[in-house]
Parts: C-alpha cells; sequence; structure tokens
C-alpha cells in the first residue's frame, strides 16, 4: 500500500516515513519525508524536532534571527590537555656517522639552528605578509556563512558514510543554537572541529570518536556539536576558538553566567584518555552547573512569588474594580431612575395641562343650551362614575358628539368615557368609528325627551 510520494525508498525508510507519520500525527507524506530528509533519517531527532516547534522551540532548520552567544575562551582556569605526534628524529650527517656523540650532535645542532634563524624568519614572515595580502585579493570562501544548517547536514553524511552510523549523537543546528540549547538546559556542550587535511583526524574519528565507551559518555552527559573547518560555519567556530591543531575538541559551559570554554583537547587522543579527561573537566566543573541550578531555581521561586502576588494585586484591584463598576452601576441606574421619574412628573404634568386645555377648548365650543320649553329639546341627566348627577338639556337634531363633549368638559368626568343608554341597554357612537364615521343625532339614535344616560370610565383600559 505505497503511496506515491514512498516511491524510491528502501524498506528501512518507508518504516521509519510510517512510523514517524504515527508518531507526530503529520498528514501530508511528502512533509513527513521532507522532515526526516532534513534529519538524514535519523527518527528521533526528527521527532524531537517536531515536538520542540509544537513546544514553540525554533525548528533547527529555521532559526528565528538572533544575536548569537558570546563565549569566553579567555578564562584563566581553562584546562588544556594537548598531545604531541613523536617527532622523527633527525641526523644532520648521517654519511660516515660524523661527530655521533651527543655533546658534538647538540653543538652542531645548535649551530645549526643559529645559521638558519634569519632564514627562517624571513621565510615565514614573508609567507604571513603573503596570505595577509591575499585575504584582501581573494577572500576566503569559507567567511560567508549562508547555510549553516546545511554545513552541519553536510558533515553529518560525509562523517557517516566513511565512519559509520555508530558515533555520538550530532546536535543538528547551528553553533549558536547549541550554545543555547546547552545554556538553557544547563549542559555541558562538547564541540569537535574536524580537520579534513591532518593526517590524525582520519584514525581519531575511527578509533576514538566511534568507540563504544565514548560514544555512551558523551551522549547521556553532554550535547555533542560538530563540523569541519572547511564549511564555512566550521570556519566561523574555528575563528572564535582558535585551535592549534587537530583533532580538537572544546569543552563550553554556563560558568559565572557566561557561555565558557572550560577545557580544550587536542592532538591524537585515545578512547580511555579522552574518557578520563572529558570526566575530569566535567567533575571540576560541575559545581558551577549545580550553583547556576540552584540560583536559576531560587530565581524562579522568586519570579513564581513575584508571579503570585502580581497575580493578587491583580485580583484584588479586579476585586475593587468591580466595587467600584457595581457602584457606578447604581448610582448610574439611580440617575436614571430619578431621571425617568423626572420625566414621567413632567410628561403627566404637560399631559394634565393639555387635557385641561382640551377641556377648556371642548366647554367653549360647545352650542347654548335649549330652553326648557323648547319642544325640540332633550333633557338628560348623566350619572358619573363617581356617583354623581348632572342635568343638560339638548337639542334633538344635534350629534351625539356634542353630549361626549360637554360630559368630557366637566371636571368630574373621567378623561376616557363611554354612555351607555338603559332601555334598550346600549352603548351610544358619540365618536366616529368605521361603523358610524358620522356619530348619529340625538333623534337617530332613538333618546326621548327626557334620558337617563350612564357615562363608564375607560380610562384604566
Amino acid at each position: 500500500m505505497a503511496a506515491p510520494e514512498e516511491r524510491d525508498l528502501t524498506q528501512e525508510q518507508t518504516e521509519k516515513l510510517l512510523q514517524f507519520q504515527d508518531l507526530t500525527g503529520i498528514e501530508s507524506m511528502d512533509q513527513c519525508r521532507h522532515t526526516l530528509e532534513q534529519h538524514n533519517w535519523n527518527i528521533e531527532a526528527a521527532v524531537q524536532d517536531r515536538l520542540n516547534e509544537q513546544e514553540g522551540v525554533p525548528s533547527v532548520f529555521n532559526p528565528p534571527p538572533s544575536r548569537p552567544l558570546q563565549v569566553n575562551t579567555a578564562d584563566h582556569r581553562i584546562y588544556s590537555y594537548v598531545v604531541s605526534r613523536p617527532q622523527p628524529r633527525a641526523s644532520y650527517f648521517a654519511a660516515g656517522n660524523i661527530l655521533s656523540s651527543p655533546f658534538h650532535k647538540g653543538l652542531l645542532g645548535w649551530g645549526y639552528y643559529l645559521i638558519m634563524l634569519p632564514f627562517r624568519f624571513t621565510y615565514y614572515t614573508i609567507l604571513d605578509i603573503f596570505r595577509f595580502a591575499l585575504r584582501f585579493i581573494r577572500p576566503d570562501p569559507r567567511s560567508r556563512v549562508t547555510d549553516p544548517v546545511g554545513d552541519i547536514v553536510s558533515f553529518m553524511h560525509l562523517f557517516e558514510e566513511k565512519y559509520g552510523r555508530t558515533h555520538p549523537v550530532f546536535y543538528q543546528g547551528t553553533y549558536s543554537q547549541a550554545l543555547n540549547d546547552a545554556k538553557r538546559e544547563l549542559r555541558f556542550l562538547l564541540v569537535y572541529l574536524h580537520g579534513d587535511d591532518h593526517q590524525d583526524s582520519d584514525e581519531f574519528c575511527r578509533n576514538t570518536l566511534c568507540s563504544p565507551d565514548v560514544v555512551s559518555l558523551i551522549n547521556n552527559r553532554m550535547l555533542f556539536w560538530a563540523c569541519s573547518t572547511n564549511k564555512p560555519e566550521g570556519y566561523r567556530v574555528s575563528q572564535a576558538l582558535r585551535e592549534n591543531t587537530y583533532p580538537f575538541l572544546a569543552m563550553i559551559m554556563l560558568k559565572d553566567r557566561r557561555m565558557t570554554v572550560v577545557g580544550r583537547l587536542e592532538g591524537l587522543i585515545q578512547p580511555d584518555d579522552l574518557i578520563n579527561q572529558l570526566t575530569f573537566i566535567m567533575d571540576a566543573n560541575q559545581t558551577y552547573l549545580v550553583s547556576e541550578r540552584l540560583e536559576r531555581e531560587e530565581r524562579n521561586q522568586t519570579q513564581v512569588l513575584r508571579q503570585q502576588q502580581d497575580e493578587a494585586y491583580l485580583a484584588s484591584l479586579r476585586a475593587d474594580q468591580e466595587k467600584e463598576r457595581k457602584k457606578q452601576e447604581e448610582r448610574e441606574r439611580k440617575r436614571q431612575k430619578e431621571e425617568e421619574v423626572q420625566q414621567q412628573k413632567m410628561a403627566e404634568e404637560r399631559r394634565r395641562r393639555n387635557l385641561q386645555e382640551e377641556k377648556e377648548r371642548k366647554s367653549e365650543c360647545l352650542p347654548p343650551e335649549p330652553p326648557p320649553d323648547d319642544p325640540e329639546s332633550v333633557k338628560i341627566i348623566f350619572k358619573l362614575p363617581n356617583d354623581s348627577r348632572v342635568e343638560r338639556r339638548f337639542h334633538f337634531t344635534q350629534s351625539l358628539t356634542v353630549i361626549h363633549d360637554f360630559l368630557f368638559s366637566l371636571k368630574e368626568s373621567p378623561e376616557k368615557f363611554q354612555i351607555e343608554a338603559n332601555f334598550p341597554r346600549r352603548v351610544l357612537p358619540c365618536l366616529p368609528s368605521e361603523e358610524w364615521p358620522n356619530p348619529p343625532t340625538l333623534q337617530e339614535a332613538g333618546l326621548s325627551q327626557t334620558e337617563v344616560l350612564f357615562v363608564q370610565d375607560l380610562t384604566d383600559d
């Protein structure tokens, strides 16, 4: 069931691809393959890098722009261990074994040295001047670091092709990132600079660096960063650490709050000797890491305590602000209620005033009351809701609206009302409606010369 993305892969690579997808949950097979290829099909490093990205730690293949850490290389307490190559014994007069006594050999050696000293001095001076001038004419291409991670990955590939996969776990990132991780994790960082052209590099990598005991020590107790000085990234680190010969190892750690070189190992070191030297350097400087861990824990506790105090202060501040907000809301509600009451009073006052003006206007517009002896008049007795009685005469030809206007103009009458007749019981259409656009006259409404009408209060309705 191989997908199209899995073509041209070995069985082992296909299994790693599927395992990496299961572990990370990445749906895209292309993305999984690209990530594994970046990590040289090292599934542990690829998964760790993926987890670092999910935790907010930038990927080594997408480093953020940041200022690199400065490493202190001038500590007077630095431990230096150099293994010198055995020099072949020279004979200035091999033929005839002339002056073979130690005295004569020493005397002739000093004489030869003094004679050659001016020539040697002149030769090396001219050579240094030539190299210095050549640097301006044709700059060293290694001085331009364009792809530091690519330099590291390329060196890892070449190393594994030549020496196999049994080696310390290489840090798959730039030198600056390795320093940052060592500082953050409070771990030792072992830096190895590989001299491709040096005669001891091959033997050191094959016999010492790939020794199982050395691999176990490095993997368990420190980070390991390595690069060739023929690569721009390795050359940049070489310029900073200033090695004298190869193979070169530097032990770096956080000391006195600075990343410091605490040990330098140079020359062809045997596996047992390398283990002893690394163990000695770590034991001698372990107290600095312990002290830094204690200081960091104390700072963290202080920070946690300060954070708790700040949270308590913010909680108290929010509580006070909430109380003040509620008080403000209560004052605002009270003010709005008072404004509403005041507005209601003013509206009621306007309504009463408008009502009184309307009553006065209706009263002024009423036709005069007919005399009692007018045969066309009707005497109406109104029974008001407050049980009082009002009597008035109207003309038969007048509209029922006149009756309504008369009652409306009275001070005792309600604001809204209807007029009912008793025999038969009915409501008189005194105001215009859909059924009666023009209210009828008293005669049309069937009123007699003497009537008793009831006023029903509709104000509440």
